[in-house]
C-alpha cells in the first residue's frame, strides 16, 4: 500500500506543478482536484459492491496497474510537449475512476487481517508508516521534479508496479462471506446502514466538511511559486511538512492509543486543524509556515484515526465495503473536491483569503457537527459491534 501511495503522491505533485507552469491559473489545480472528486463520486456504489463481492487484493492489485499506466500516460504527454489541459485532465480523470473504485477495497483490507481488539493499534501503526512515506514522497517528488517531470513521472510508474507485485504476491485467507442478492437495496444497504449508525454517520460528516473547507494543499504550488518564492523543492517540502507532524503522532498512537473521550478528543483536532489552516494562511515566512503544517498534519492523523476506527470497526465484514465506498466519498475524495473549492475560492477571491476563509468554515463545521451528533460528541471509546 505504501510504496503505490508514496508513487501517486509523486504523479499528484508533477502534475499539480506542470499544470501550474502551464497556465498559472489557481483555478486550474481546482480542476485538477475536482477530475480526481468526480469519478468518485460516480462510482460510489459500485465501488462499494466490488469490495464486498470480489477478492480485495485483486482489486487493489488491478489498480496498481492502472496507476502505472495513468503515470506512463502522463510521462508521454511531458515528453511530447502537450500543452492540451483536457488531455492531462483526462489521465487524471483515470486516475480518478481507479482510486474510487480500489479505495474501498483497500481500507477495507487491514480490518481482514487485524483483530478488533487490535485494529486501532494497526491502524495507527500503519498511519504512521503512510506519514512518513508522505514526508518522503512530496520531498522526493519535488526534489525530481527539479531535475524534471519526466524524472518524477518515471519513478511513479516504478512505485507503482513494485507495489502491484507487492500485492499479487501476498497470501492472505479470503472471508468467506454469504451471498446477497444483487439489487437497489443491497446496493444502497451501506448508506442505510450510516443512517442507523449516527457515531458513523457523525464521524463521516466531520471528516466531510473538515478536510473540504481547509483544504490548503491544494494550493500550495501557488505558495511555493508567488507567496514564499521556493521553487519546486520548496514546494516538495511544504507537502511533506503536514506528514511530519502526523508520522510523530501516529507512531505515538500506535503505541498508546487513546481509550476514553475519543468523541471529543475527534472534535478537538478538527478544531486544531482549523486553526492551523488560518495559521498557514496568513503566513509569509517558511519557517511559520512548515511549522503550522507541522501541527496541521498532526491533528489530521489523530481525527483520522479515530474517525476511521469508530467506521470500521462498528460495521460488519460483509457490509464494510459500501460503507467505506460512502466514507471515502465523504472524507477522502473530500480532499480533492476540496482542492477544487479552494482553486474556485482562490480565483475568484485570492489563495489567502480562501485559505483562512477554510480554516474558520473548519471551526464551524466542528461546532455544528458537535450539536447535531451529540453520540459522537460524548463518546467515552471506540465500540466495536463488528464480528468480523
Amino acid at each position: 500500500m505504501l510504496c503505490g501511495d508514496v508513487g501517486v503522491q509523486i504523479a499528484f505533485l508533477a502534475i499539480s506543478w506542470h499544470i501550474f507552469i502551464l497556465t498559472h491559473q489557481p483555478f486550474d489545480l481546482g480542476l485538477i482536484g475536482f477530475t480526481m472528486f468526480l469519478p468518485a463520486l460516480i462510482l460510489a456504489i459500485p465501488s462499494g459492491m466490488i469490495a464486498d463481492r470480489f477478492d480485495r487484493r485483486l482489486v487493489v492489485t488491478i489498480g496498481r496497474v492502472v496507476e502505472m499506466a495513468c503515470a506512463a500516460a502522463l510521462l508521454l504527454l511531458v515528453t511530447m510537449g502537450v500543452t492540451a489541459l483536457p488531455l492531462y485532465l483526462a489521465v487524471v480523470a483515470v486516475l480518478g475512476s481507479e482510486r474510487a473504485l480500489g479505495r474501498p477495497a483497500e481500507k477495507s483490507y487491514l480490518r481482514n487481517i487485524v483483530d478488533a481488539e487490535r485494529y486501532l493499534n494497526a491502524q495507527a501503526t500503519y498511519a504512521s508508516g503512510r506519514e512518513i512515506t508522505t514526508i518522503g514522497g512530496p520531498a522526493l517528488g519535488g526534489m525530481l521534479i527539479a531535475i524534471s517531470t519526466n524524472a518524477a513521472f518515471t519513478a511513479s510508474i516504478v512505485l507503482a508496479l513494485i507495489s502491484a507485485v507487492a500485492f499479487a504476491l501476498l497470501r492472505v485467507r479470503r472471508q468467506v462471506r454469504a451471498p446477497e442478492p444483487q439489487s437497489w437495496t443491497t446496493a444502497l444497504a451501506g448508506l442505510a446502514f450510516m443512517r442507523s449508525r449516527p457515531v458513523i454517520l457523525g464521524a463521516i460528516t466531520l471528516d466531510l466538511f473538515a478536510v473540504l473547507f481547509g483544504g490548503a494543499t491544494a494550493l500550495m504550488p501557488v505558495y511555493a511559486a508567488t507567496i514564499l518564492h521556493i521553487g519546486p523543492a520548496g514546494l516538495g517540502y511544504l507537502r511533506s511538512a503536514p506528514a511530519v507532524g502526523a508520522a510523530i503522532v501516529a507512531a505515538f498512537v500506535s503505541r498508546r492509543p487513546p481509550r476514553e473521550r475519543v468523541g471529543k478528543l475527534s472534535f478537538m483536532s478538527a478544531i486544531g486543524f482549523g486553526v492551523a489552516t488560518i495559521v498557514f494562511g496568513l503566513s509569509t515566512n517558511l519557517w511559520l509556515s512548515l511549522g503550522a503544517l507541522v501541527v496541521l498534519g498532526a491533528f489530521d492523523v489523530v481525527g483520522g484515526v479515530l474517525r476511521n476506527g469508530f467506521v470500521q470497526l462498528n460495521t460488519p465484514d460483509a457490509m464494510r465495503g459500501r460503507v467505506t465506498a460512502v466514507q471515502s466519498v465523504f472524507t477522502t475524495t473530500s480532499n480533492e473536491l476540496g482542492a477544487f473549492e479552494s482553486g474556485t475560492a482562490a480565483a475568484l477571491i485570492g489563495t489567502v483569503p480562501s485559505v483562512v476563509g477554510g480554516g474558520i468554515a473548519t471551526l464551524i463545521v466542528a461546532a455544528i457537527c458537535a450539536r447535531l451528533f451529540p453520540s459522537l460528541w460524548e463518546a467515552e471509546r471506540l465500540e466495536v459491534t463488528d464480528a468480523a
